[in-house]
């Protein structure tokens, strides 16, 4: 989706670090970029949350503005490790409108609230379909995500339609926001960047101490 080319490996440093591949002025790692594109990761729990902690903590990351972990669904080692080994600043909840996906990001939010991190809010997909005619269907259903939202007290931080020009531009290796930087599909993109970051500020500067006032007559 980045572009990265089959079979470029990330370069190691002082025999021990990976240097992330730069791709579209962000770095990435992935455990993709160190086998094939066939080989499957048969792990078992330890064996995955150990990768998780090599790519976490043996990466040269360098001054990142954020880190953004991309993580599989559910609730096991992934995410408990996750939770466990970095200082994680808050999640984004991703799901689908239909109510059999609803039931995962609430079990996400759940277990994530029982660890202490907090919820920056929920991200939609596939909110919608709008064929060539203009008219709008929501072929899985209409409004799950702003629901469960409103349940738990967060923002909905974006709804993105099923839309064929997505899938083709990442197949293709451009982001949607580099394939057509102007199109309505990557304002929404922007906005729920911008949304995530102002749920990121807000949440460090409620956790921040006060400042401390001094005053001396010099």
């Amino acid at each position: 989706m980045l572009g990265v080319p089959d079979g470029r490996r990330p370069e190691v440093r002082d025999q021990r670090l990976f240097v992330p591949i730069r791709a579209h002025g962000i770095e990435a790692m992935s455990m993709s970029m160190l086998t094939d594109e066939r080989t499957p990761m048969v792990w078992r729990g330890p064996m995955a949350s150990g990768a998780l902690r090599q790519l976490l903590e043996q990466t040269d990351w360098g001054g990142l503005d954020y880190l953004v972990v991309d993580m599989p669904p559910g609730t096991g080692d992934i995410q408990l490790t996750l939770s466990q080994q970095a200082a994680v600043s808050g999640v984004v909840i991703v799901t689908t409108p239909q109510d059999i996906a609803l039931l995962d990001a609430r079990k996400g939010i759940e277990m994530f609230q029982k660890v202490d991190i907090p919820i920056l809010g929920i991200v939609e997909n596939m909110s919608w379909f709008e064929c060539g005619c203009g008219e709008v269907h929501h072929l899985f259903g209409e409004g799950g995500g702003a629901r469960v939202a409103e349940e738990y007290g967060v923002e909905l931080l974006g709804a993105f339609p099923l839309d064929p020009r997505i899938r083709r531009s990442t197949d293709a290796g451009l982001p949607t926001v580099v394939a057509d930087a102007t199109g309505q599909v990557t304002a929404l993109y922007v906005d729920c960047a911008r949304r995530i970051a102002g749920a990121l500020w807000r949440n460090a500067a409620g956790t921040a101490p006060p400042p401390s006032i001094t005053m001396d007559d010099q």
